[in-house]
């Protein structure tokens, strides 16, 4: 099989959780920077990144990289790459994306303008046709500019590998699915511990937990873009979710618990569970934090607490961190792990964090706030 440069983009602060996945999934080869993990794999490697990558939004494949000082340039060098290896004569192949940061060459309309054109003049020679009718599969053409370095790529995965397809009812300001999973990755959490997540919203830390317990494959009922290209061999998409079936551990059994105060979010984060087929896994209640307690040791509290962010919210909010540490205390043994974007978090909660990790939640700075509880005794063998 051919063997591609692919980038998998994701949230900054996720890289080194997703440089792991991709590690997990047997690529090597890898060198991860900000918001990006390049490595190489066969068709196969795009099938099964877009599958199971967790905290990954999008996989990309890498056509050239090159230096580009001058529109000139970055029409050339554009052009002299092999665009018809990878695009069909039929192909759809719009240049759908540009950034630039620190470089020169900083209008994106015009680089995206001249990417268009350069692509299209190098399909031209190997094709031996002055037009294209774009009428065929779907190729998103990428150009990124870091320090006047310039990246193409063309897009995999289609609609963002975030969109899972279990969230078909919101609340406000639900997490991303991506981030959601790296939280959980983060905290390493495994099915035989109890998990809480005490705001627990559309649900989307309980479902991606569950995918994680349950060893689903989070792309496994969706559509990706490259599904139809011909340079995928037929059989590698039958094959990569064969294989998810399989992995699938039909035989594992938690539950984890989502609350929140509110019956409205809770009918909500029931029917995105619902629709996911989960609801043997995740069940709900309606508690306000101060009411949280459990029996059980060792147990894990994965949150995304509200931030204060909006205007009357903050004296609320900062109320709620101080209950938060009162009640997680409380809990003997357990771990908690807590993204926020308020400064005063580890204050508030009365308990400074054994670690915390910047990540951004969109485009806010915020911050994970790691309380590791102590470990469950090993068990003895029967020798």
């Amino acid at each position: 099989m051919k063997q591609f440069e692919l980038i998998a983009t994701s949230a900054f602060g996720l890289e080194s959780v997703l440089a792991e996945e991709i590690k997990k999934l047997g690529y090597e080869d890898i060198k991860v920077e900000n918001g990006r993990v390049e490595f190489k794999g066969d068709e196969g490697a795009i099938a099964r990144c877009n599958l199971w990558l967790r905290t990954a939004d999008r996989v990309l494949i890498k056509v050239g990289e090159f230096e580009a000082l001058s529109f000139e340039e970055l029409f050339e060098k554009t052009k002299a790459l092999t665009w018809p290896d990878y695009i069909p004569v039929n192909a759809n192949f719009p240049v759908a994306k540009a950034k630039s940061v620190k470089s020169k060459l900083f209008s994106l309309s015009d680089s995206q303008a001249i990417v268009k054109k350069a692509v299209v003049e190098s399909m031209k020679k190997k094709y031996n046709r002055e037009w294209f009718e774009e009428t065929g599969p779907m190729y998103s053409i990428q150009v990124s500019i870091l320090k006047d370095v310039a990246t193409l790529t063309i897009d995999t995965s289609g609609v963002a590998l975030h969109k899972r397809g279990y969230r078909k009812l919101n609340n406000e300001a639900p997490i991303k699915e991506t981030l959601a999973a790296g939280m959980v990755l983060l905290s390493r959490w495994k099915s035989d511990r109890q998990l809480i997540d005490p705001m627990c919203g559309s649900a989307t830390i309980p479902i991606e937990a569950a995918m994680i317990g349950l060893n689903m494959a989070p792309g496994s009922r969706r559509n990706f873009e490259c599904e139809n290209w011909p340079i995928i061999q037929s059989g590698v998409w039958k094959t990569a979710r064969e294989e998810a079936m399989d992995l699938f551990n039909y035989e594992s059994e938690f539950k984890i618990l989502g609350s929140d105060i509110d019956g409205q979010v809770l009918r909500n984060a029931r029917h995105n569970v619902d629709h996911f087929g989960l609801s043997d896994y995740i069940y709900f209640q309606k508690l306000s934090v101060s009411e949280l307690k459990s029996s059980k040791k060792y147990g894990y509290i994965i949150s995304n607490p509200p931030y204060g962010e909006r205007l009357g919210e903050k004296r609320e909010v900062e109320e709620l961190y101080k209950t938060m540490g009162r009640v997680f205390n409380n809990l003997e043994d357990w771990s908690y792990y807590i993204l926020t974007a308020h400064s005063d978090f580890q204050k508030l909660f009365g308990k400074k964090a054994d670690k915390n990790r910047k990540l951004y939640n969109g485009r806010l700075l915020c911050y994970y706030y790691q309380y590791f509880g102590a470990r469950p005794p090993k068990q003895k063998s029967p020798d």
